[in-house]
């Protein structure tokens, strides 16, 4: 191939990420990602940030962990300090399907706290995937002030992210049993359940915490 044709190629699929058209977005990130050049990358982390199909940004992402990291990582890390909460989202997410500890400094409270849940459920996921070597304890007493925040799906991707941290998370959880608010309680309970049984699943978990924190418990005495 010439030159003059890679160019051209290269244009049309960078014109394609912006079609009107779902499917033609997707087709080009697939193309993208099949065959990686350092030129797609400031483009695809653009589309990410505006890209309104959720698996348009998913193929988006896909096409990005193809490309070398010494390339993708500077612009996500930017990005997670966007304006922009779907910007910040999905950079958060396109970091943790990387997987490279580089970025674990880029995860703050800040975004572990983040006001809007899809962001912070990204940054939690991220988290537990790039946290550093002997961190997961400070982690864990972060997750923890998040307990009861939002609703099923929320909480959820919580009980998952603190899960994942093991044994490192038992004594935020255990605190978080005697806060003032049912729902952190609750929501801590629940999380201490999964932990112990990771086949349970998260409504029974929910179900059981509520009825101990209706009769006064915390659910230390029987453990």
């Amino acid at each position: 191939m010439t030159i003059t044709q890679r160019d051209t190629d290269t244009a049309r699929a960078l014109d394609a990420l912006e079609d009107g058209h779902a499917s033609v977005r997707l087709r080009a990130a697939l193309a993208v990602g099949t065959a990686p050049d350092p030129s797609f990358v400031d483009k695809l982390i653009e589309r990410c940030a505006i890209e309104p199909e959720f698996f348009v940004r998913e193929m988006l992402t896909w096409a990005l962990t193809r490309h070398p990291v010494s390339l993708t990582l500077p612009g996500l890390l930017r990005e997670v300090r966007s304006d922009r909460a779907r910007a910040r989202s999905q950079a958060l997410h396109t970091l943790s399907k990387i997987g490279d500890r580089q970025a674990w400094p880029a995860i703050t409270r800040t975004l572990l706290t983040d006001a809007d849940d899809e962001v912070a459920r990204s940054a939690w996921r991220a988290a537990v995937v790039l946290v550093a070597e002997g961190e997961e304890s400070t982690l864990a007493t972060v997750l923890a002030t998040q307990l009861g925040r939002g609703e099923r799906e929320t909480q959820l991707s919580l009980s998952r992210a603190l899960v994942a941290l093991g044994e490192a998370i038992e004594p935020a959880l255990v605190a978080a049993t005697t806060a003032s608010d049912p729902r952190t309680r609750t929501h801590a309970l629940a999380t201490q359940r999964l932990l112990r049984d990771p086949d349970a699943g998260f409504e029974c978990a929910i179900e059981e915490a509520k009825r101990v924190v209706a009769f006064g418990g915390t659910g230390i005495e029987g453990q």
